[in-house]
C-alpha cells in the first residue's frame, strides 16, 4: 500500500467510530474496506433507501457490506418530500445531501460514533457539486480528499484489496438524469431506472438516461455507441424506452460524460455557494 493509504488508516485510527455514507460506489466501498481494517466494528456504513437511488445500487451496496464484514445499517431518506428538491434547482444536490447527511449524523449519535464521514475524493474539486456545501455546513469529513486520493489511486488500491468495485463505472442518483428546473417526480424516477436497467441488461455498463419530457437521451461510453445503434440492439433499446413510458430515445453521440445536465449552467452559478 502507498503513503497516502497509510495516512488514510491513520486518520481513521484517529476516529473513536465512525459512520460513513455509503453509497457502494468505488470511493465509499474503498473507504468502507480502509475503514473496517481501521476500526473494526466501529465503523459502520450507513445506506440510505430512497426513490432516487436504484434499488439494483441498494442491494449490491449491502452485497459490498456484507462482503467486507463491515456493519452496515439501510435507513429510509425522505428527500422527495421537501420541496427544494422536488423543485430542482441547481442546489438539488445541497438539499439531498443535508437529509442525507442529516439522517445519518443521527445514527452516529445513537451509535456513539464520533465522527459522520462520505467518500468524496481529491478528483471531485474541480466540479460543480453543491452536496459538498452540506457536508462542510454539517462537519463531515471526507478522509479520501483530506489525504490527497485521487479517483485513479482509489481504483488501483481497490484493486489491490481485492474489492470488486475497483473498475466499477461512476454512478449518481436517479435524480441528476433531470435537467435542472423540471420537477422531480416518482413517475420520472421510476421510468429512468427502468430504461437503464434494461439498457444494462443488453450488455452495457457506462450509461446515463436523461429525462427530456417524452424524450429519453441516452449517453453511452463513446465505444458502445455504434454498438447500441445496430439492429437489432437498436430495436431492443427502443422497446425498452417505449415500455417504461416515453415516446421517443435519442442516442447522444457525445456519449457519456459525468455532469452533461450541467453544461446549460452559467459560470455565474457554477460558482454559487449556498
Amino acid at each position: 500500500m502507498n503513503e497516502k493509504y497509510e495516512k488514510l488508516t491513520a486518520l481513521l485510527e484517529s476516529f473513536d467510530g465512525v459512520a460513513l455514507a455509503f453509497s457502494g460506489g468505488v470511493d465509499s466501498t474503498f473507504l468502507l474496506a480502509a475503514g473496517k481494517q481501521a476500526l473494526g466494528d466501529r465503523a459502520l456504513a450507513v445506506i440510505g433507501r430512497s426513490p432516487t437511488y436504484p434499488k439494483r445500487e441498494l442491494e449490491a451496496a449491502i452485497d459490498l457490506a456484507e462482503r467486507i464484514g463491515a456493519r452496515y445499517k439501510v435507513i429510509d431518506t425522505d428527500e422527495m418530500s421537501r420541496d427544494e428538491f422536488r423543485q430542482n434547482a441547481p442546489s438539488r444536490c445541497f438539499h439531498c445531501k443535508t437529509v442525507l447527511f442529516t439522517t445519518v449524523k443521527a445514527v452516529a449519535e445513537a451509535e456513539g460514533l464520533e465522527q459522520v464521514i462520505e467518500g468524496t475524493n481529491a478528483d471531485d474539486v474541480g466540479d460543480f457539486r453543491p452536496g459538498m456545501e452540506a457536508s462542510k455546513k454539517l462537519g463531515i469529513r471526507a478522509p479520501l480528499l483530506e489525504v490527497g486520493l485521487t479517483k485513479k489511486e482509489i481504483r488501483e488500491l481497490s484493486r489491490e484489496l481485492d474489492l470488486p468495485t475497483w473498475d466499477k463505472p461512476a454512478m449518481a442518483c436517479l435524480s441528476s438524469r433531470i435537467p435542472y428546473g423540471d420537477e422531480i417526480t416518482l413517475t420520472k424516477l421510476g421510468r429512468i431506472e427502468a430504461v437503464e436497467n434494461g439498457i444494462r441488461d443488453l450488455g452495457f455498463q457506462e450509461l446515463r438516461v436523461r429525462d427530456h419530457g417524452n424524450v429519453a437521451r441516452l449517453e453511452l461510453s463513446r465505444d458502445r455507441i455504434q454498438a447500441a445503434a445496430t439492429p437489432p440492439v437498436r430495436d431492443q433499446i427502443a422497446r425498452i424506452a417505449k415500455v417504461a413510458g416515453y415516446k421517443y430515445i435519442c442516442l447522444d453521440l457525445e456519449g457519456y460524460r459525468t455532469g452533461a445536465l450541467n453544461e446549460v449552467l452559467p459560470d455565474s452559478v457554477k460558482g454559487q455557494k449556498e
